[in-house]
């Protein structure tokens, strides 16, 4: 039996985010693989993890006698997420730009599972487990285009996912997907919909494979 630990982070329900339509995509198709399986499900908006404290981040090195009571409950609550993730068979992260980087609360998340000694060091409690990014943006930051400088989600996740905590990481890119509501943008709407289609293609053709990898 596979888990899948699922996060969504943007702050738009349903299908009005382009990053939850291609998560939403990703998770159908590897339920419809993975009947039995089970999916850790965590909505970074409707729930935030809290930003790290003193408390948190000190009580990770601390020995458990050392620690106050403030610093055990906090380090609970990170351990728990820790334990999410060192469970998972596959990660899926919906990581929308806001302001050029990833929202708060994934960063949140990523600040209470980051543990020198346990997920991060010599030897990652996570290592080699496969994450899916949906990256998705309202413009374009691909290389060779005027904003390519601006682009601090995929080269941020790229250190901390695969470089820190040692993931087989993928991402899919839907892009341009303020075009259909920007008038500027106009010119753009068709390779929106183009990066549309193309990732919900990958979605579904990525959730198989990784299924297929995990069954042999």
């Amino acid at each position: 039996m596979t888990t899948l630990l699922h996060i969504d982070s943007s702050v738009f329900p349903g299908g009005t985010s382009s990053s939850r339509s291609v998560t939403a995509a990703f998770r159908k198709t590897w339920e419809e693989q993975h009947p039995e399986g089970t999916v850790i499900y965590r909505d970074l908006a409707a729930d935030p993890v809290p930003h790290i404290t003193a408390d948190a981040w000190s009580a990770g090195y601390a020995t458990p006698s050392e620690r106050t009571p403030e610093q055990s409950a906090a380090f609970a609550a990170r351990v728990t997420l820790i334990e999410e993730l060192e469970q998972a068979d596959a990660v899926l992260i919906g990581a929308p730009m806001y302001n050029f980087t990833i929202p708060s609360t994934l960063k949140a998340w990523l600040d209470s599972v980051l543990l020198l000694g346990r997920t991060a060091g010599e030897t990652p409690s996570a290592q080699g487990t496969p994450v899916v990014v949906v990256a998705s943006r309202g413009g374009s930051y691909a290389p060779g285009t005027p904003r390519a400088g601006y682009e601090f989600v995929q080269n941020y996740l790229e250190v901390v996912l695969k470089g820190t905590l040692g993931l087989d990481l993928d991402f899919i890119v839907p892009e341009l997907t303020m075009a259909p509501r920007n008038a500027a943008m106009t010119e753009l709407v068709p390779l929106y919909e183009a990066s549309r289609k193309r990732a919900f293609e990958d979605a579904t053709t990525k959730a198989k494979e990784l299924a297929e990898r995990l069954a042999a």
